[in-house]
């Protein structure tokens, strides 16, 4: 399945997309919530992807078109970013190889839905795009093994996690540089692990600006596998319905090439993940 989070009428829900349409899942699932991350919590996934798929055949649809698209988990409980995930990326930017990954945080209000444009801040010029696959988490997990790892996430997303470099610099942690309002991109939708038979870490991921191909590599070449962040960070922290998280991206990023290229205003990023879509935003300055 392919779920989206969306307003209608000044409404958030969450849908199950169809084609050009979408189905309300509040409509469909006695007692679901409409909140779309109190939905997700509900829902049971992945286990509960099936008996959710076959409630949508001849449910009531609307058309895409009449939604407004909202960030694939708005507000989510944590946004957990794994960074240096890449070896040729760390190698880029003239960082070692790491044997643990580099972990922060981003807030909920640095996130931007499919189609909404991301905001260049006032203060800073050096506005980079980042290539990644989100996991989206779907059920309560601590102590995850990497074997069993999978089975928490709900599915798969594209994020632009896009970072202010100058101020990511500031210090030696580098939360400052991610969190500016509105400068990463999460959706278009959400995608489920049925989908996805190859599984997570073999799928193509790339970025354009203007059209230009900037990234373009394969999670396979991820340094930590998708089950190994989850276990890793399933050691330290419960991982809950709706958390986010990102798990690198590769090289090609913007500040490493000569000359910098940075994103400015009435820039399109597209961030693509085989088999989860294409995520696409445009750039405006900061009013």
């Amino acid at each position: 399945m392919r779920l989206i989070a969306f307003e209608h009428e000044g409404r958030a829900a969450l849908g199950a997309r169809l084609g050009e349409d979408v189905v309300t899942l509040a409509d469909v699932v006695p007692g679901l919530p409409h909140d779309p991350v109190q939905a997700l919590a509900a829902l049971g996934l992945p286990e509960g992807a099936p008996a959710l798929a076959a409630r949508l055949e001849g449910a009531p649809r609307r058309p895409l078109k009449d939604v407004r698209l909202l960030p694939a988990v708005p507000r989510p409980g944590k946004v957990i970013c794994i960074g240096l995930n890449y070896a040729l990326h760390a190698k880029e930017g003239n960082n070692p190889i790491p044997d643990y990954p580099a972990v922060f945080f981003r807030g909920p209000t640095s996130l931007a839905a499919h189609g909404q444009a991301l905001l260049r801040p006032k203060v800073s010029d050096k506005f980079d795009y980042e290539a990644e696959l989100a996991i989206v988490i779907g059920r309560r997990a601590r102590h995850l093994t990497e074997a069993d790892a999978l089975s928490c996430v709900a599915g798969y997303t594209c994020m632009n996690e896009g970072s202010i470099r100058d101020y990511q610099r500031k210090s030696a942690q580098w939360t400052m540089g991610k969190n500016f309002d509105r400068t990463g991109g999460l959706g278009p939708e959400i995608v489920t692990p049925d989908e996805l038979p190859q599984g997570p870490n073999a799928l193509r991921i790339s970025s354009r600006l203007n059209g230009t191909t900037m990234q373009d590599s394969h999670t396979s070449d991820m340094i930590f596998s998708v089950p190994r962040i989850l276990a890793i960070l399933s050691e330290v922290m419960t991982l809950e319905p709706g958390d986010v998280i990102a798990t690198g991206t590769p090289s090609g990023v913007g500040y490493a090439r000569k000359p910098p290229v940075f994103m400015k205003a009435g820039d399109t990023v597209e961030i693509e993940v085989e088999g989860i879509g294409t995520l696409v935003n445009t750039v405006e300055d900061e009013g």
